[in-house]
């Protein structure tokens, strides 16, 4: 693209001050002259971009799709700092890992020419880590030749020199302090057959000194770390901090590091490679000796010429000691020194600096001869004698440094740098040269930077280190006479310059960077300075010199080929700042002068077809197609070079060819979203179309039904009108009548009321005004009295508030109370605000449930008319005869389903019999043989039968439904409507209080009316009808209470049940009674008795009204507590439950409590359900008080209408109400005779049984009266008495068996049980099928098995894809079974394991084989469909998590061919693998362990389930890998197999190694096996045909074809090593099938496991509410 002119979508390059560079695209198009640059950045934020001669320059563009992760730099279109920087972070999701995924893509491969690999980068960045994996893949690649393991200690090289060469500083954790370089040999068979390793500028003043947060090597801590081990207590070591060595840097931890276990794999490492436990305990002498040597004291004299050795210490002596030499001698030695003249020879004393100079140089020089001998025996272990073909050299050496202080050990690391540099520069020349000759393009000499002179500066005559040697031979030469040296001699160098605020330093311009160089200790450390005296004490050699390890470091570089690796770390600033450094742009450059973009002319064609015509691609040439194509294209001949292989492209040249290839696709891509876009819309328009006319038609319809439903409605109107105003009309001349009359007989007895009520007025006023004067005065007591009780309650409020203060400051003194009680008050504050929200929720889900509720109902009414009216219109004949068609068949299915089984179990049993005579006849040698044949035909037979099984469970599934269907048709066959004119019936009634079902319910009353007559029964007729309504009422209030009573159901159903049928019974004998008394009231009004009698009988009948009205009161106010308490007790319940099994980590999920929350745990439970318990208690008083309110408003109400009629009413009304009363109350009282009665019968019932127990009791005493003679057998009886307190046995009545099966089955929830013994619900069973057996009870053992059975498989049904439920009761059907098994008297097979009292609990009277039988089945069907739930959940986690998914991060770059190996970029477009991971489906498969281990299933067959799950897992993946070009290559085999190994490492960790779940696996083993194997020569077939034992060659061949190979490694599997595996395998006998069959499940076997538990010992919670349970 043309800088004049930058169109929409060019990407580009702007500055940053955070990330350097940050990548941008444009939005707007810009031609030139303009100002601004409209940009959108990643975040999608715009951006405008000033552009101009003041502002900034127009930004790099950026580099296309095709070359981002281009493993050749050179062939980027732009080469410039971005770009660079682009590919070097182009990871960003492997920040802070130790190399690129692309690292193991630059590791040469071994061919015929020697070659090594330099691995260079700043401190910190992983060189040694990577070179030790370069190490690693060489010998996990090449490996050795024979039994050897040449590899292995190669690779165990590494920990040793790691720890006498690596130390902590600031910026690593385990930096090199010390260059290697490593040369592994190959034989001709490219296996290894030896290593050598040389070393240079080991960093020796590390030793004895450590800059702050550094440490020394980690040999020193190591040893000081094990110092407690028995082998080294001769060291007498101790802590790190204790030694002077050890202790300078001020931090000897390293985080993550446990320096004891470091030294056992160095002590490993060095045994691997041959040092023997002497050898080794000299070496770690020798290193104890050096920290003790820094220890000892050196005390200077007063005249501070001299100095002596501090006596106090020990440290001397161990030093001594240690190394075997005489401690005066050292003593005198280390604080003097002798001169040597021409004259004579004396002793000097030194000053104390140059003793402990002397001192650390004698400890410098002991480690650097220990370093140089750990290293020449290493190079011993690993030498070989067999000749070396070739090798690959591995240098790990220092990168540029520059720090804040740099010093000797910076220059010499600096000066290397340089030289290595100037063979990068030259080696890079060179290739490209032969690049160009080998493809026979024409090419011109290219210049490039030299680094020549500022070589020549450091190391020419009178150089820097020139200068350094000269002045370490004067005398008295200094520093700072060699800085001045320095100056004199190099100011007018280019690269030399001098600092302007210092005379002790200068500085040296690098290739990379200017780096300031301290001149202090410059003379000291090149002279490395060691006492003659006291190498004599230690008989060492002399050390080599540094410019021998320099010079052997550059003819190591220069006579081989190598490849180098720059290790970074992936951040911003720091990369771009280090390829500054390292001159990597340089060195690219001069390969970016020429051609940098080259393509191979496949995959030019590929790429590009989509700019060609018709009529190029009808050529067969593809590099004519391609010349033409770039002729058109490119107008520009000297912009592209045609090779041999290859295209040559000038930079800039691919992007314009990417542009042009983005074109065409966006071109296509509008038009065929403009062909689906307008398709889309048509078929959109057809639809509301047709949707719109189906609308209108039912409407249509419906509007005319509603007209319809008009007219019917208005003439039943009309008739209801006329019978109304017939009634209205002749209900109010009755009623008229009746006031007149009563008019009349008021107003007549109002005058002479009104002049008595004139007197008695007098008389009450006079008795009102004591009352109130009265009242005035005590109210105005009890004023004072209350005034001064609330002053007493100030006042001891204030004392108790300053004592509550007080206790409050002693409390908070108490430092321990104040641990305990940390963050205890925001908790209870948490809790109680968690209490408040839910409150609100609960009350906010209620107000929507009910409007739910209410809106749904209302659909609910609506559709059942439908269907109604839809169902009267349909003929349901012809369904049920073709269901009860299909039912009888199915029958007919049921029957030769069951006939089948029947058949099948006899030939089970005739062959079981059968190859037990086999085995038992059989002979030595062939019983081996003759066993495996026939355990394979009994696993078929029992895969078949268990096949029969889930088919006659399907079929059994399926009559049940079609049951269902009969039974739905048999009793809603249609709508029946009734009569229009029955509405009308009754109306002709004078009476409008009587209903036609009052009536209906009164037959006996009206024949007495009619038998007395009206005018004698009116008064009768009046009092029955209040009667009546009296009755409703406590109808109604019956069935209130009986609302209320059902919302605690599962705590009171017996009691509501037995309450309710006691109020219907008394109900029923409440109206006998009425009639009854009517009768005599009857009889009594027809007598004429005098007036006397009637008054007492009135006087008499009104008391007992009272009465029983006080008793009615008192009754409901006891009905309303019973219901409070009840309600009360079934939510503390759900309270305490829910206390109980409340998680400890939700309580403790801010981590604030600690250990205080454990001392204080009870008290936050009470609390918690304290405060829960007040706030129920108070909606339940609340909801008590409202309930109060409404009764008594209606019982006031009623008491005022009966105080209203009460006037109204004669003497003999007054007589019949009064009766009412009466029998109401004596209603109450017989309700309360019988609960006394029931009571009464249930202490009866327990005397009884003691009575019983007494009488035994009695017997035995007798016994033991008449056998005085013999004490122990009153002994042996006593001993039997008490075990025969609980012989593992329930007893329940036949009417509580519905509950018993709901209890534990139906409504039982796994997690009721969790707490208690492991398949608690079949123990309980069993225990009550032992006492049915005891009792000699056949219907009830019958009855409760098929009960329990029925209900187990309907509880399965309905949770039909819970995995928890289904193993929850897999576990208790097999327990069950196991019991019925274990506790058999007639097969001793099962009771070889029973304890003594076990066997005293076996079944008496029945054998139960043939429900042993249904219970296998049984556990068979919930095996199968534990199985089906199961593989369900893991279905959609396997093809995610086995082959999707990057476990391995170092494989994320390696893609197929096809990929041009951009690494991550196309998980990066494509979002990556949207599913499960293998943690994820670890993590299930623990869950599904985890649940069947809770629930206590036999741990077979959690082996079995797991096995099946395995082999679910090879099923699907291998599959997948058969139907997927994608994952067939290297990378996913590399993948797959780790992904297995982790699946093996989960099954060994939970000991299921031995389950068979590997050997289901072998399949997709193998197929990861052959994706990995060389595919080429014949050899390699053989191989392959004798790996893939388990793959058919259908699989094998579908593999080899779908294989795609990765680039640069390999090529496709070729047609002739196909046909040659082909021939291999085609005699072998096999399943021709390609794919795995998903569906197929091993047969399960229940193995017998008898249970260790004694039934006396089972205890039931009181959780179950079993109370109707009785022990036996």
């Amino acid at each position: 693209v043309a800088f004049s002119e930058i169109i929409t979508y060019t990407r580009v390059w702007i500055p940053d001050p955070e990330e350097v560079w940050k990548s941008a695209e444009i939005i707007k198009d810009y031609k030139e002259g303009d100002k601004v640059l409209h940009l959108k950045l990643e975040d999608e934020s715009t951006l405008e971009y000033s552009i101009g001669p003041k502002d900034n320059a127009l930004p790099f563009l950026r580099n296309p799709d095709i070359l981002v992760g281009e493993n050749d730099l050179t062939a980027l279109s732009y080469l410039h700092e971005p770009g660079y920087k682009a590919v070097t972070v182009m990871y960003p999701k492997l920040k802070g890992t130790l190399f690129s995924p692309k690292w193991y893509i630059l590791i040469p491969k071994v061919d015929e020419k020697n070659q090594s690999i330099i691995v260079s980068g700043e401190s910190g960045a992983g060189k040694t880590v990577s070179a030790k994996y370069a190490m690693r893949f060489f010998a996990t690649v090449g490996g050795s030749a024979n039994d050897t393991n040449v590899e292995e200690k190669v690779l165990a090289s590494s920990p040793i020199m790691e720890a006498i060469g690596n130390a902590k500083t600031t910026r690593n954790d385990n930096s090199s302090r010390f260059g290697k370089y490593i040369q592994i040999g190959f034989d001709r068979r490219y296996h290894i057959i030896g290593a050598n390793m040389r070393t240079y500028l080991l960093e020796k003043s590390r030793v004895v000194f450590q800059a702050e947060e550094e440490r020394n090597y980690h040999i020193f801590y190591q040893l000081c770390a094990s110092s407690s081990l028995p082998e080294f207590k001769d060291l007498t070591l101790s802590n790190a901090e204790d030694f002077t060595y050890t202790s300078l840097g001020e931090n000897i931890f390293i985080e993550g590091v446990n320096d004891a276990e470091d030294l056992v794999k160095t002590r490993e490492a060095l045994t691997m490679l041959g040092v023997k436990e002497i050898h080794q305990m000299s070496i770690f002498k020798v290193i104890a000796s050096i920290l003790h040597l820094g220890n000892v004291g050196i005390v200077s004299e007063r005249d501070g010429e001299s100095c002596h050795i501090n006596r106090d210490g020990t440290h001397l002596h161990h030093f001594c000691r240690l190394l075997g030499i005489e401690q005066e001698q050292m003593e005198h030695w280390l604080c003097r020194r002798k001169l040597v003249t021409t004259a004579e020879t004396y002793v000097k004393n030194m000053s104390h600096a140059q003793a402990v100079n002397a001192r650390d140089a004698l400890a410098k020089h002991i480690y650097a001869h220990l370093f140089d001998w750990i290293v020449e025996h290493i190079n011993k272990a690993l030498h070989t004698s067999t000749k070396q073909h070739s090798f690959i050299g591995v240098l790990d050496i220092y990168g540029f440094e520059t720090f804040e202080i740099n010093s000797f050990e910076q220059f010499c690391i600096n000066y290397a740098n340089e030289k290595l540099q100037q063979q990068f520069n030259s080696h890079v020349f060179k290739l490209e040269q032969e690049e160009y000759m080998k493809e026979q393009i024409p090419w011109t000499l290219i210049d490039f930077y030299d680094n020549q002179p500022c070589i020549d500066l450091i190391e020419a005559k009178l150089g820097i280190l020139d200068l350094l040697d000269e002045e370490c031979k004067v005398p008295k030469g200094t520093d700072q006479n060699w800085a001045q040296k320095l100056y004199s001699q190099h100011s007018n160098s280019g690269h030399f310059e001098k600092p302007r605020m210092s005379n002790r330093s200068f500085i040296v311009v690098h290739f990379a960077d200017k780096v300031e160089y301290q001149c202090d200790g410059f003379l000291e450390k090149n002279r490395d300075t060691v006492y003659e005296e006291q190498i004599n004490i230690l008989k060492a050699s002399q050390v080599s010199t540094r410019l021998q390890a320099k010079n052997l470091l550059c003819r190591t570089v220069s006579s081989e080929t190598f490849t180098r690796i720059l290790v970074m770390r992936f951040d911003s600033r720091r990369a771009v700042q280090q390829l500054r450094a390292c001159g990597v742009l340089e060195t690219i450059r001069i390969s970016a002068a020429g051609y940098p973009s080259r393509w191979t002319y496949p995959d030019f064609f590929s790429r590009y077809r989509v700019l060609m015509s018709k009529k190029d691609m009808t050529i067969g040439d593809k590099k004519q197609v391609c010349k033409n194509l770039l002729e058109t294209l490119i107008k520009d001949p000297d912009k592209f070079q045609f090779g041999k292989t290859k295209i040559f492209f000038r930079a800039g040249q691919v992007a314009y060819l990417e542009k042009l290839r983005a074109d065409k696709f966006r071109f296509a891509c509008i038009n065929i979203q403009k062909t689906v876009r307008g398709w889309l819309q048509r078929i959109r328009y057809r639809k509301i179309r047709k949707s719109a006319i189906t609308l209108q038609r039912y409407g249509r319809g419906y509007l005319a039904r509603r007209y319809a439903e008009m007219l019917r409605l208005t003439r039943a109107a009309l008739i209801c009108q006329k019978q109304y105003r017939m009634v209205r009309v002749r209900r109010e001349y009755l009623r008229t009548r009746r006031a007149v009359i009563t008019i009349q007989a008021f107003a007549r007895g109002m005058f002479i009321r009104r002049l008595y009520q004139e007197f008695l007025l007098h008389h009450k006023a006079m008795i009102i005004q004591k009352t109130v004067r009265g009242w005035l005065v005590r109210k105005k007591y009890l004023r004072a009295r209350y005034a001064a009780i609330v002053i007493q309650c100030f006042y001891r409020r204030v004392r108790a508030k300053r004592q509550l203060k007080q206790l409050k400051i002693a409390a908070r003194s108490a430092e321990h109370f104040k641990n305990l009680n940390v963050g205890m008050e925001n908790k209870i504050v948490q809790l109680q605000k968690k209490m408040d929200n839910q409150s609100k929720e609960y009350k906010t889900q209620n107000e929507q449930l009910v409007v739910t509720n209410t809106t749904l109902g209302s659909e609910v009414t609506k559709l059942q008319k439908e269907v109604e009216t839809l169902r009267s219109r349909q003929t349901a004949g012809t369904q049920v005869t073709s269901l009860q068609e299909e039912l009888e068949k199915l029958r007919a299915e049921l029957q030769e389903a069951h006939a089948q089984r029947k058949q099948i179990e006899e030939e089970f049993s005739n062959e079981k019999q059968g190859l037990e005579q086999v085995r038992k006849d059989a002979q030595a040698g062939d019983v081996s043989q003759k066993e495996i044949r026939l355990q394979v035909e009994l696993d078929e037979e029992r895969q078949r039968y268990q096949n029969l099984v889930k088919e006659y469970s399907r079929l059994e599934q399926r009559y049940e439904n079609l049951q269902e269907d009969m039974s739905s048709m048999k009793f809603h066959p249609g709508h029946r409507r009734n009569p229009s004119n029955q509405s009308s019936l009754g109306s002709d009634s004078n009476y409008p209080s009587i209903s036609m079902s009052e009536v209906g319910d009164t037959d006996d009353t009206i024949q007495q009316v009619e038998e007395m007559g009206i005018e004698k029964a009116a008064m009768d007729l009046s009092v029955f009808m209040k009667l009546q309504k009296r009755v409703r009422e406590l109808e109604q209030e019956r069935k209130r209470l009986q609302t209320n009573l059902e919302k605690v159901e599962e705590l009171s159903t017996r009691k509501a049940c037995l309450f309710r049928q006691e109020l219907e019974t008394e109900n029923k004998k409440l109206k006998n009674d009425l009639n009854e008394l009517r009768k005599a009231v009857a009889d009594r009004a027809s007598d004429n008795n005098s007036s006397n009698e009637l008054q007492e009988g009135y006087n008499l009948l009104l008391n007992q009204l009272k009465a029983a009205n006080e008793e009615l009161d008192v009754r409901k106010e006891e009905v309303l507590m019973l219901k409070t308490q009840i309600v009360n007790s079934t939510r503390q319940s759900e309270n305490i439950n829910h206390i109980v099994t409340q998680d400890w980590g939700y309580l403790n999920e801010d981590g604030e409590l600690g250990l205080a929350y454990q001392g204080l745990k009870q008290v936050a439970r009470l609390l918690e359900a304290q405060l829960q318990t007040q706030s129920r208690q108070h909606k339940d008083e609340l909801e008590a008080l409202h309930t109060q309110i409404e009764l008594l408003k209606d019982s006031l109400e009623k008491k005022q209408e009966m105080l209203d009629h009460f006037s109204t009413l004669s003497p003999d009304a007054l007589v019949e109400f009064s009766v009412q009363q009466e029998i109401t109350r004596l209603t109450n009282e017989n309700l309360d005779l019988k609960e006394l009665v029931e009571k009464l019968e249930k202490n009866e019932k327990k005397l009884k049984k003691q009575l019983r127990i007494y009488m035994k009791k009695v017997q035995e005493l007798e016994v033991s009266q008449a056998t005085k003679s013999r004490p122990e057998l009153t002994r042996q009886v006593t001993v039997q008495r008490k075990e025969k307190d609980f012989e593992g046995m329930l007893e329940y009545y036949k009417e509580d068996e519905a509950l018993l099966v709901k209890t534990l089955i139906t409504e039982m929830k796994p997690n009721a049980v969790s707490a208690t013994v492991p398949c608690l619900p079949a123990y309980i069973l069993f225990m009550c099928i032992r006492h049915a057996d005891y009792i000699n009870d056949d219907q009830k053992v019958h009855s409760l098995l098929t009960t329990t059975i029925n209900a187990i498989k309907k509880v399965l049904k309905r949770n039909n894809d819970d995995f928890e439920m289904t193993s929850f009761w897999l576990a208790n059907a097999s327990r069950v079974l196991h019991c019925l098994k274990q506790y058999t008297a007639s097969i001793r097979a099962f009771m070889t394991q029973n304890t003594v009292k076990q066997n005293e609990h076996c079944l008496k009277n029945f054998d139960l084989a043939e429900y042993r039988q249904v219970l296998s089945d049984l556990s068979i069907q919930v095996y199968q469909q534990l199985v089906r739930v199961a593989e369900g959940i893991m279905q959609p986690m396997i093809v995610s998590a086995m082959l999707e998914s990057e476990s391995i991060p170092s494989l994320a770059g390696v893609k197929p061919m096809g990929y041009r190996n951009r690494s991550s970029s196309l998980d990066c477009e494509s979002g990556g693998p949207a599913g499960y991971t293998l943690q994820a489906l670890i993590r299930q498969l623990g869950q599904f362990y985890t649940v069947m281990a809770d629930h206590g299933l036999d741990p077979e067959i959690s082996q079995q389930v797991v096995r099946q799950l395995f082999y679910s897992i090879n099923a699907v993946t291998l599959n997948n890998l058969l139907l997927r070009k994608d994952v067939c290559s290297w990378s996913t085999g590399v993948q797959l197999r780790y992904n297995i190994s982790q699946l093996e490492e989960w099954l060994r960790g939970k000991n299921l190694h031995q389950s068979g779940a590997v050997a289901t696996m072998e399949p997709v083993i193998q197929a990861a096996q052959l994706l990995q194997v060389k595919k080429k020569t014949s050899q390699d077939a053989e191989a392959i045909c004798s790996l893939c034992t388990a793959l058919s060659l259908q699989q094998i061949v579908k593999i080899l074809n779908l294989y795609t190979p990765l680039n640069e490694f390999e090529e496709r599997v070729t047609v002739s090593f196909i046909r040659d595996i082909q021939n291999r395998l085609q005699d072998r006998i096999e399943n021709n099938q390609l794919l795995v069959d998903t569906k197929y499940t091993f047969p399960v076997l229940f193995p017998y496991t008898p249970s260790a538990l004694s039934l006396e010992t089972v205890h039931i919670p009181a959780s179950l509410s079993l109370h109707f349970l009785t022990r036996v």
